[in-house]
């Protein structure tokens, strides 16, 4: 389930999440770049097994946010849930965002992590820290879910861009 939003973000009813994207409903999706200390972003492939975007590349970790849950709570249960990782997110930016599988509000968070990552395979078949470069090259090489664009498109216009 997820809250049925308008466009200035405000609640409007709760609908299941294939309600909302069967009938581009705006709701809510909160997302995290993650980053090591140096810099370098990780880039996961999804699982094949995955409802939406099987096998796709993508940079930002995360989901629908539950009915009542804030953005930030959002974005640290998906990436305990998809990485097993516990770390502090901070929100770097929301846009309403149009790419995808339908419109929906989309909340940018940012994570530190260490190099102890323990992805859940059922929903990560794939994880590798990239420096931009680098990740600029794999985005021109592999297929990436439509979000990715938007979403480094808008966490670069905020983040001060480290060049590794």
């Amino acid at each position: 389930m997820v809250e049925r939003v308008d466009e200035q973000d405000q609640v409007l009813a709760v609908v299941s999440r294939g309600e909302a994207v069967r009938h581009g409903w705006l709701h809510r999706i909160a997302v995290t770049v993650c980053r090591d200390r140096e810099g370098r972003i990780l880039v996961h492939r999804r699982s094949e097994d995955v409802d939406r975007f099987p096998g796709h590349y993508e940079v930002g970790l995360g989901g629908a946010v539950a009915p009542g849950e804030s953005y930030e709570e959002a974005a640290s249960r998906e990436l305990a849930e998809e990485l097993d990782v516990r770390a502090p997110v901070r929100i770097i930016v929301k846009f309403l965002n149009r790419s995808g599988l339908s419109p929906h509000w989309l909340a940018v968070h940012e994570a530190v992590l260490s190099n102890n990552l323990c992805p859940d395979p059922d929903e990560v078949m794939w994880h590798c820290l990239l420096s931009e470069s680098e990740l600029l090259k794999s985005m021109r090489e592999n297929l990436f879910t439509p979000d990715t664009h938007d979403v480094l498109s808008h966490y670069f216009s905020v983040v001060e861009r480290k060049i590794v």
